[in-house]
């Protein structure tokens, strides 16, 4: 059936959210308990359930879960039953976890989800060999899956391991590329990394469901394109609240990007515009850094002059937009389409 999105009886993202989580939630627990009892406390740390002690905190922020989710809308949507996609689920969450355990390192972001990072509750270390921890068993879970679809699934889940950490690589190296002239970042270059870094895992989320629920490979790889394409969407308004974000909301000290040099689609995008809001961008930005409160606060209004702000919610509609074609261009369930279209909008609403 084709996906197309009806107004009556859609869930909100919130509760497409929940309901998958809830699905999810007993084989992750079982997962993260099949590690060593240390990384194990380190995981369910980082996942909100526990706090430094390994005492349970009901309470805690665990995320919203969209890889999960994504995974078990991909099987529903080719008809498949969503537990056809729980080992799938568990693997691009634990996958999604390491990630940020990794990623806080290498950022020096001391907070997630407004309380210490890993690596700042237990150590440089410790942090990094839990998310080793977590990666190990999210392809050795997804591996020892009964069914004649895993090998397919963990070649999935690879190579988008493998885009996530090239994209990671040109996100760590742009830090150190200069603002303008020959050497700096494009627009193309920018969006091939946002692709690996953000894009790559949403989509194989996506993708995997389906390959779990047997679906053909036009099918599958359309979810993965969708996916792609949200994930594009979803670092776009990622980077707006990087610079404009609350630290109530986000988890983060407000203009950590800003601090630390990074490339983000509102900076760029403001240096590509030419006004003079952009030419005393380019200059400030080329001296130095803003280490402080005020070069931070003085970079993020003339980004916002500049167009910079304005440009990047048209990057996140483009890709959202381009998302939900790839779905209603695809034979999908009419109720998964409609989840994963309310799922889609809710994602990229943050800022729009």
């Amino acid at each position: 059936m084709q996906g197309t999105v009806e107004d009556v009886d859609v869930p909100s993202a919130s509760d497409v959210l929940r309901r998958c989580r809830e699905l999810v939630r007993p084989a992750l627990v079982d997962a993260v308990g099949r590690l060593h009892p240390w990384t194990g406390e380190m995981a369910a740390y980082s996942l909100g359930w526990s706090d430094t002690a390994g005492t349970p905190e009901p309470g805690g922020s665990e995320g919203k879960g969209v890889r999960q989710a994504l995974a078990l809308l991909g099987a529903e949507a080719v008809g498949a039953d969503a537990a056809c996609a729980v080992p799938g689920a568990v693997a691009v969450e634990l996958v999604h976890t390491f990630s940020l355990l990794h990623d806080d390192v290498m950022d020096a972001d001391a907070l997630r989800r407004r309380r210490p990072a890993v690596w700042k509750a237990y150590g440089t270390g410790p942090a990094v060999l839990a998310g080793d921890a977590l990666l190990a068993r999210a392809v050795t879970g997804l591996a020892e899956t009964p069914g004649h679809h895993v090998a397919a699934a963990v070649r999935r889940l690879c190579d988008a391991l493998n885009d996530l950490v090239a994209g990671q690589a040109e996100d760590l190296r742009f830090e150190h590329r200069p603002w303008d002239g020959p050497g700096a970042v494009g627009p193309e270059e920018y969006r091939s990394m946002a692709e690996g870094k953000t894009g790559a895992l949403l989509g194989c989320a996506l993708a995997l469901g389906a390959v779990l629920g047997g679906a053909p490979e036009p099918t599958v790889a359309a979810l993965d394109r969708a996916g792609r394409h949200l994930g594009l969407a979803f670092q776009a308004v990622d980077d707006i609240l990087g610079i404009w974000g609350d630290p109530a909301t986000t988890g983060k000290p407000v203009h950590a990007d800003l601090h630390r040099g990074k490339k983000t689609h509102p900076v760029l995008a403001a240096l590509a515009g030419g006004s003079r809001a952009a030419r005393e961008l380019g200059t400030l930005l080329a001296s130095a850094r803003p280490t402080d409160a005020a070069a931070a606060e003085r970079v993020a209004s003339l980004v916002e002059e500049a167009g910079g702000r304005a440009a990047t919610r048209g990057e996140a509609r483009r890709h959202l937009d381009a998302a939900r074609d790839a779905l209603r261009a695809t034979p999908l369930t009419r109720t998964a389409a409609r989840e994963l279209d309310v799922l889609f909008a809710g994602l990229a609403d943050r800022v729009m």
